[in-house]
């Protein structure tokens, strides 16, 4: 197989182009992203639809949401799309767990949640309403 050795810098450089394109929308946040400072802090109830479970979840910045199935990790977050009523964010944690979390806003005291991702090697779907119930 014969190569073209002076074309490899040029389609080394458009892969990598394409790969910087892939990658640009998803951006690391340390942050709280906006939308999350519209919602009320206190105590929530998340209604998980499948199971018909109630969560009670102490919300102090809205981040509470992001990570419902890896609550108390230390995971890199990475904002994939922000607007005033819709945060999509995917999360990388130690090992192989990961998530991917959609939080709709409907008011300050509501929101529809998404999530997908692995944890403990398991896949796990979450489709739930969370809504404003009182004080921490």
């Amino acid at each position: 197989m014969d190569v073209d050795e002076r074309a490899l810098p040029t389609r080394t450089a458009a892969f990598v182009a394409a790969v910087l394109m892939a990658i640009a929308p998803v951006t690391a946040f340390a942050a709280r992203p906006a939308m999350l400072n519209t919602l009320e802090r206190g105590l929530w109830t998340l209604r998980v639809r499948d199971s018909g479970s109630r969560e009670r979840i102490c919300v102090r910045s809205g981040m509470e949401f992001i990570q419902l199935r890896h609550r108390n990790e230390r995971c890199s977050r990475y904002l994939i799309r922000s607007t005033p009523d819709e945060l999509v964010v995917q999360y990388t944690c130690r090992g192989e767990d990961y998530g991917r979390t959609t939080i709709r806003r409907e008011s300050a005291e509501l929101v529809q949640i998404q999530s997908r991702g692995v944890r403990d090697g398991r896949p796990f779907a979450l489709s739930g309403e969370a809504r404003l119930a009182g004080r921490c």
